[in-house]
């Protein structure tokens, strides 16, 4: 049988002060699930408030009991910049690339992906990796016009010779 844990009304009440100073919504959202319990809400009663799933509260409860109030208090979402090298490198890394530009010299995705596979040391699969690093260091895509917009068609050209 699962280990049931248990919080007193008191537990409850020193959460919910602690609740009025929190700003970050999930920490908020994790600590009324434990206040609820306390209040003796059920964890599948706590699950339908909170629109968490049942074996999500029962792990925050059990994080409570065995970890303490402080690791509540955190934020442990991953997310957000999962970047392979600093902000630095990469400017230095583009360095070589903006050098080729000023020459004239036609820069492609494939090549830049292919160097930074390189420096990182792992295949990236997607482009994206490099479409994010561009877009963070302001590059924008420039390449050369294949024909000048506003010129005629052969046709009116040799119209205009035989005139």
């Amino acid at each position: 049988m699962p280990k049931t844990y248990k919080i007193s009304e008191e537990e409850a009440e020193k959460i919910r002060e602690k609740m009025k100073g929190i700003k970050n919504k999930t920490v908020y959202n994790r600590l009324e699930a434990v206040a609820l319990r306390g209040e003796g809400k059920k964890n599948k009663e706590i699950a339908e408030i909170k629109k968490f799933d049942r074996e999500y509260v029962t792990k925050i409860i059990s994080k409570y009991k065995n970890v303490g109030l402080e690791y509540m208090l955190e934020d442990h979402r991953k997310g957000g910049n999962h970047r392979n090298i600093s902000k630095e490198k990469e400017q230095k890394f583009l360095k070589q690339f903006e050098e080729k530009a000023e020459k004239g010299q036609i820069i492609t995705i494939s090549e830049i992906a292919k160097e930074y596979d390189e420096i990182v040391g792992k295949e990236h699969k997607s482009k994206s990796t490099i479409y994010g690093l561009l877009h963070r260091h302001k590059w924008r895509k420039v390449m050369p016009r294949s024909r000048h917009p506003k010129k005629v068609s052969e046709e009116e050209m040799e119209a205009s010779k035989k005139n």
